[in-house]
């Protein structure tokens, strides 16, 4: 059942993820037939709760409503660290504390938590993440696995669903997370219902390594960096590693051995990974098939090219050209 919803909010308190808890499960619907929720706000600490962008917003600090409550969304929020992240991951003896054990004991008798973006380390902090699959904003996922290392962070999907423990990816990932919990609570059509309200997708494509914008490997000398900008020049040819270590005039195992401490990766990887990002290029910027985007790019073809896309990006050329297309053809 989904039925009470309530939003917690953390010092420094980002708007647009809070804003994505309020429009899925804040808004009346049932003009539409759409269901309608007990949703209320609270603070997480005494005192009004300031936002990042500078003003306050008055609720009240009563966390005995958490109690009751079916679903708990954490935005994000928290106090601002060297990292450039706000987010809140708060000791044992911290003034969040109170949360951190009304979140243990909401999951303990079958409620069900949600974080949106950096919200993922207030329930690391209350150990809700130990020994489950998660995610955050891609930014801050190493950050996160480095802080609860019992959690199997994942920094490539746009959610996880560990249900009764649900972790978004950043910002508009919290509306994939917030409507999936309505799917899988009410179906399909309620979910479907609330994105057309909304104008958005009642589920997105792949994940969000498509939105990582991977720039090219750089070298720390300048023993490959003429090299490496030749083969990214002639990525359709066929580069073996006998024919680019000639070009350096060596053998292959002292190119492979030298390249591998120089770029922290194989010569294949680097070749593959390269070939993807032209790849990108093409499909966001040009009409060409999949199939001549391979061979430009230097895979041979529309499969070769997929398999490579796909571990890369976490999605097919195929989506991801109607992911960063739509942008242009709707301006």
């Amino acid at each position: 059942m989904l039925a009470k919803v309530v939003v917690p909010l953390m010092p420094m308190t980002e708007a647009f993820e809070l804003g994505v808890a309020c429009e899925v499960f804040g808004f009346d619907r049932s003009d539409d037939g759409l269901p309608t929720y007990d949703f209320s706000l609270i603070a997480a600490v005494p005192g009004p709760i300031r936002t990042r962008f500078g003003y306050n917003i008055d609720v009240p600090y009563n966390l005995d409503s958490l109690d009751d409550a079916d679903l708990i969304v954490v935005s994000a929020g928290g106090t601002y660290d060297a990292g450039d992240a706000y987010m809140c991951s708060p000791s044992p003896d911290s003034s969040v504390d109170p949360l951190l054990v009304k979140l243990r004991e909401a999951v303990a008798r079958g409620a069900k938590v949600a974080s949106l973006c950096t919200g993922a380390f207030v329930l690391g902090a209350a150990g809700l993440l130990d020994g489950k699959r998660c995610t955050t904003h891609w930014r801050h996922a190493e950050r996160l696995a480095q802080t609860y290392p019992e959690a199997k962070v994942d920094p490539d999907v746009l959610y996880v669903d560990e249900d009764p423990v649900f972790t978004s990816a950043g910002t508009a990932a919290g509306i994939d997370l917030c409507l999936h919990i309505v799917r899988k609570e009410q179906g399909s059509r309620v979910a479907n219902g609330i994105a057309r309200r909304m104008v958005v997708p009642p589920h997105r494509d792949g994940g969000q390594a498509q939105y990582v914008a991977t720039p090219l490997t750089s070298t720390p000398s300048a023993t490959l960096a003429p090299l490496l900008d030749w083969m990214t020049e002639n990525l359709a040819l066929d580069l073996t590693v006998g024919m680019v270590a000639a070009r350096a005039n060596m053998s292959a195992r002292t190119f492979a051995r030298r390249f591998q401490a120089e770029t922290g990766t194989t010569p294949a990887r680097w070749l593959s990974d390269q070939r993807v990002l032209a790849a990108q290029q093409l499909l966001e910027n040009s009409d060409l098939s999949v199939d001549v985007i391979a061979e430009r790019v230097g895979f041979g073809g529309g499969a070769v090219l997929r398999q490579h896309f796909i571990r890369l990006r976490c999605t097919t050329p195929q989506a991801y050209r109607r992911t960063f297309r739509a942008t242009e053809n709707a301006s």
